[in-house]
């Protein structure tokens, strides 16, 4: 998994390299399948935005991109609601995937019950 890192308007200091490795590392678990995780860091500063700190994450994997945004005062709690909301994209994407091999597999068994359901009245005569 490649990680990448980018700060506008601040810089990327060890502290904040640790947590965000620590916090995505879930995600990781979640997705083995993980080609590239970008985060960016962005310091607004508009003094009407009181100088939040925004988060975005984009996580790529075979044909899914997820991406996620999240505005706060410090960059810990905006990686934390970002981290959830990436989170909850890999649960339901997994979840849909999951659904659609449960279908698939009941169609071809009942697939199968249907054809043999003929075959053994025939037998029967």
């Amino acid at each position: 998994m490649d990680l990448v890192l980018k700060g506008r308007g601040t810089r990327i200091t060890d502290r904040v390299r640790e947590a965000v490795e620590h916090k995505l590392a879930r995600l990781e678990r979640l997705e083995p399948k993980v080609t590239r995780l970008e985060v960016e860091v962005i310091s607004e500063k508009n003094p009407s935005l009181g100088g939040l700190q925004r988060v975005e994450a984009a996580i790529d994997i075979p044909r899914r991109t997820f991406r996620a945004t999240a505005d706060a005062q410090d960059v810990e709690s905006a990686l934390d609601v970002v981290v959830e909301k990436l989170e909850r994209q890999i649960r339901d994407h997994n979840g849909k995937k999951r659904t659609k091999l449960i279908a698939g597999a009941t169609r071809v068994k009942s697939a199968n019950n249907h054809v043999a359901t003929p075959i053994e009245s025939e037998t029967e005569e």
